[in-house]
């Protein structure tokens, strides 16, 4: 099995419609507005951020944060994923009455658990939310910076990416980055080619958040592939959430052909019906890529992972044995 590595989900969001039903049944509440046979259901940006609050608002206890890491990093392992990195979000944890604390820990938990299962590596990245303002996403920051948790590696920033300034939120970046976080933003999706450059300008990113928009700025592309900055591309969701009409128009192709760094990522797994797995399957399928060309997308997500240094050779190791492999079994 080809092996492979995410770096862009959020943990709310990969919650399975299963388990959210079965969270349901526990605090008695009704899923039945956005759950219908066994799916989530929504019919524009709003509705989806409707649901996907609502299945968050199902998770209150650190037990149930950290089934839900174990049942997402299992699933992802069983379709050959050897690292993943989720983002997780202190303001959903606060507004289920959680303390970001108790709610770290138990995502930590789980990843304890699912890589005991699996052998697979996971790591947290911190976000705010930019829609919230500039102090919700320094207070963030602050907690990714202190809470000591050693799977917590990363911050990053979400939300609507039109809302506040970058410069508005520099402060929080600078608080991250002074505690040896690893940096991403989310930029390029709903916001243009403008919003990549702002985040590269003000935030100093090693990773973007999507970034497909780059495509707009030839300038912004050359850019972006001479600085080696990472864009964590999730097709699937680009397609259904309509930033692209279809995968014809996604622009994975010439960023890649440019020499951008890509790696390919499920966001919000479930609610756009895709995975790990079809991600890569839909990468193969419509941009090209053979499994020379898949393994050096895994390889770059390694490459660009919030890791020490012993855990990102053990892993591309991993990477390079797996490789050798099918090499002599062809």
């Amino acid at each position: 099995m080809l092996l492979k590595a995410e770096l862009h989900c959020h943990i709310e969001g990969a919650a399975l419609p299963a388990l959210v039903t079965s969270q349901a049944e526990k605090y008695g509440a009704d899923v039945s507005a956005f759950i219908r046979d066994g799916a989530y259901h929504w019919h524009d940006f709003s509705s989806f951020l409707a649901a996907y609050d609502a299945a968050a608002n199902l998770f209150r206890s650190e037990e149930d944060y950290a089934a839900l890491a174990e049942t997402y990093l299992t699933g992802l392992a069983n379709e050959g994923a050897i690292y993943s990195e989720f983002f997780t979000s202190p303001d959903h944890a606060e507004r289920a009455g959680l303390s970001p604390q108790a709610y770290t820990a138990g995502l930590g938990e789980g990843i304890v658990r699912a890589r005991a299962k699996t052998g697979i590596e996971g790591r947290m990245i911190v976000t705010g939310v930019r829609h919230f303002g500039p102090a919700a996403v320094e207070k963030a920051a602050r907690f990714a910076a202190t809470c000591g948790h050693p799977l917590v590696t990363g911050f990053g920033m979400a939300g609507d990416e039109r809302s506040g300034h970058p410069r508005d939120f520099v402060r929080a970046f600078d608080i991250a980055r002074e505690a040896g976080l690893g940096i991403t933003v989310h930029a390029g999706e709903f916001g243009g080619a403008d919003s990549v450059e702002a985040a590269l300008d003000y935030f100093a990113p090693t990773r973007i958040g999507h970034g497909v928009r780059t495509v707009e700025d030839p300038d912004l592309v050359r850019r972006v592939a001479e600085e080696g900055v990472v864009l964590e591309v999730c097709p699937v969701s680009n397609v259904v959430l309509g930033v692209f009409p279809d995968y014809t128009h996604h622009p994975f192709p010439q960023l890649h052909a440019a020499g951008c760094r890509l790696t390919l990522n499920s966001d919000d797994p479930p609610h756009f019906h895709t995975s790990i797995g079809h991600e890569y399957a839909v990468a193969s399928r419509h941009f090209d890529l053979d499994e020379a060309a898949l393994t050096a997308v895994t390889c770059t997500a390694l490459e660009a992972a919030f890791v020490d240094e012993e855990t990102r050779r053990t892993l591309l190791s991993r990477l390079a044995e797996a490789e050798a492999a099918q090499v002599v079994a062809e």
